[in-house]
Formats: structure tokens, C-alpha cells, sequence
């Protein structure tokens, strides 16, 4: 039911241990962030190569925190770790029931901390020609513009102003386009962030539901087998009472049937309330479907939100790819311009020559 979304994102190490986060006001206190032991997860982002720690509580993620390689897990105790996140702007906290729980975590922290190390450098050399470009383009573009502006007076023509001009302006379309769709991307990676929060948590309600569901249907077949039993031994004492009544003095004494009849009583009475429990656990089958069909919206929400990221990027991408065309082109007219200034020097200097020719032909 979920490719799309085992395949994006996968659980490596799992744990359970209660959750605390630092008091913001004095940053010395703790304060409980579940009210009991929950579980606490480590997961891979294959499509953006990043690691996360989650951990659901309830309605609400009360971890979702990205790994980076700054990052330190901090035991500071027997059976009590931590460790800071500086974009959320907190500390967590880890209480875990045995030292051995804390050592697992710690160790696997310090692997994935690993990773996610050789995750940016591999992300840093994919983007290091685009930064080698761009960093190359504006130094260019300064001494490109303090020659022109060291030139003698004669060679400040029209052209090279033009050229200017229209190399500022697209630079600054560019950076502009640039900006725009890189804020659209931070909008639809954040609201995929919370798509994703929303799924762990009803993924969570759901495994609770499931668990439920199962031990709802196994205490429903005894259930029916204690009414099936009730129901026989309640006939047999029926059949004993109507054998009584009909026996009148020859059967057993008053007494007996008081008790038969306050057994028959009791058995009714249980009866009674198996069937109430048996329509609550038919209500809550009812109340599952529901947050199915809410999880099943929510991974649809989660599959559109990735094709809009899949096409953002494929924006960018496409940006990109008109900014180095662009940087090629104004390159290759500044190389036109250059040779255009070396040929008006040579016809300047032979007009010179020429202007010089006929002052020593005049005066002769």
C-alpha cells in the first residue's frame, strides 16, 4: 500500500525510551515530551540523501530532527543521552530502561552521524561546478568592468556600455528567477515535512488500530463461545426449572429453584453485556475504516506534493542551464567587443600614420 513511500524514506534503528526536551525560559529543567516510553526511530531519505530521527507521540511527532555531522549524542548518565538541534532550537533528551538500550543508540548515532558526513560531501561535489561557475562569474565580470573603465577616452564607444548594461540586467533577471523558484522549493519541501509528520502519525494510530482490531476479533470468537456455552447452560437450567414446576412437591425444595432462578438471572445478565461490548468493538471497526481512509488521503497529498517538488527541480534545473548559457553567451560578445576595440586601434593608429604622412607631404 506504500511503495512510493517505503522506497523514499526507510526505517533504520528503532528504540524505546521516554522523550524530553529543555526548558526554552531557563535551558536547565527537563520537560517530558511523552507522557510514557514511545518509539524513537532512525530513517534514511534515499531521494534526499538525509537522515532523520522520529518519534511519534500520540496525534502529534514530537522528534523530527535532521542529522547533520555537528551533531554529538552526549550519555550523561547510566541511562540518560542528549543531544542539541540548532534549527529546532533545542536540546533533546532520552531516558532508555537498560544501560545496553543506551549504548545501541549512542553507537548507531555515531554511524548515521558518519553518514550523513559522506552524504554532504557527495551532494558538495555534485554542486561543485555550479559554485565553480558562479564564483568564477563575478570576479570576471569586475575585471571586465575595471578594464573597460581603465580605457583611454577614445575607445569609450557606445558598444561596450550596451554590453554592459544588458549583461547587468540579465544577470539580474537570472539571480531573480533564481531566488523565486528556490523559495518555492523551501515552501513545498516544508509542507512535505509536514505531510510526513502527519503519516508517521497516522501510520502510528494505525498499527494501534490494527493491534487492536486483532485482539478485538480474538476476544470476540471466545466471547462467542462463552455466549454459546451461556446460552446451553442457560436452556439446561430452563429445562431443570420447567421439569420442577411441572414435578411440583416430588422435585427439589423451594430453595433450589430461588438459586436456579437467580443463576438464570446472572447468566442473562452477562449475556446482556457481552452483547454491549460486542457492538463497541463493531464501533471501533467503524472508527478504523475512517482513519484509513484519512491515511489513505494523506499519502495521495504526500504523492502530489513529491510531483511538485520532482517539477520545481526540474525548474531549476532549467534555470540553471539558461544562466550558463547565458554567461557563455555574454562571454563570447565580450570577446566580439574586445576584437572590435583591437581593429578600431589599428585603423586608429594607421589614421594616425596616414594624418601624419600628409603633414610631411604639405610641408615639402
Amino acid at each position: 500500500m506504500y511503495p512510493q513511500h517505503r522506497e523514499r524514506e526507510q526505517p533504520i534503528f528503532s528504540a524505546r525510551a521516554h522523550v524530553f526536551q529543555i526548558d526554552p525560559n531557563t535551558k536547565r529543567n527537563w520537560i517530558p515530551a511523552s507522557k510514557h516510553a514511545v518509539t524513537v526511530s532512525f530513517f534514511y531519505d534515499g531521494n534526499r540523501n538525509v537522515y532523520r530521527i522520529i518519534s511519534v507521540g500520540g496525534t502529534k511527532a514530537i522528534i523530527n530532527c535532521t542529522i547533520t555531522p555537528s551533531m554529538t549524542f552526549t550519555r550523561t548518565s547510566q541511562k540518560f543521552g542528549q543531544w542539541a538541534d540548532s534549527r529546532a532550537n533545542t536540546v533533546y533528551g532520552l531516558g532508555f530502561a537498560t544501560e545496553q538500550q543506551l549504548h545501541q543508540f549512542s553507537e548507531r548515532f555515531k554511524e548515521v552521524k558518519e553518514a550523513a558526513r559522506l552524504a554532504r560531501e557527495k551532494s558538495q561535489d555534485k554542486m561543485e561546478l555550479v559554485n565553480t561557475a558562479l564564483s568564477i562569474a563575478a570576479p570576471q565580470f569586475s575585471q571586465d568592468l575595471g578594464d573597460e573603465l581603465q580605457s583611454p577616452p577614445v575607445m569609450c564607444v557606445n558598444g561596450p556600455e550596451d554590453k554592459m548594461f544588458r549583461s547587468q540586467s540579465a544577470d539580474i533577471t537570472l539571480s531573480s528567477e533564481k531566488e523565486r523558484i528556490k523559495k518555492m522549493l523551501s515552501e513545498g519541501s516544508i509542507c512535505e515535512m509536514n505531510l510526513e509528520a502527519e503519516l508517521f502519525t497516522l501510520q502510528d494510530s494505525n498499527s494501534k488500530l490494527v493491534s487492536a482490531l486483532h485482539e478485538a476479533n480474538n476476544n470476540v470468537q471466545q466471547w462467542k463461545k462463552q455466549l454459546a456455552a451461556y446460552q446451553e447452560e442457560t436452556e439446561r437450567l430452563r429445562d431443570q426449572v420447567s421439569d420442577l414446576e411441572a414435578h411440583g412437591g416430588h422435585g427439589p425444595s423451594d430453595m433450589l429453584k430461588d438459586e436456579l432462578t437467580r443463576s438464570l438471572e446472572e447468566l442473562e445478565a452477562l449475556l446482556k453485556a457481552k452483547d454491549e461490548e460486542i457492538h463497541i468493538l463493531q464501533n471501533k471497526k467503524s472508527e478504523y475504516h475512517e482513519m484509513e481512509q484519512e491515511r489513505e488521503e494523506a499519502i495521495h497529498r504526500l504523492q502530489e506534493m513529491e510531483m511538485r517538488n520532482l517539477e520545481l527541480e526540474g525548474r531549476v534545473q532549467n534555470a540553471e542551464q539558461n544562466l550558463a548559457a547565458s554567461l557563455e553567451e555574454r562571454d563570447r560578445t565580450e570577446s566580439e567587443v574586445q576584437r572590435a576595440i583591437e581593429i578600431l586601434d589599428i585603423k586608429l593608429f594607421d589614421l594616425n600614420d596616414l594624418r601624419q604622412s600628409l603633414v610631411k607631404l604639405i610641408d615639402k
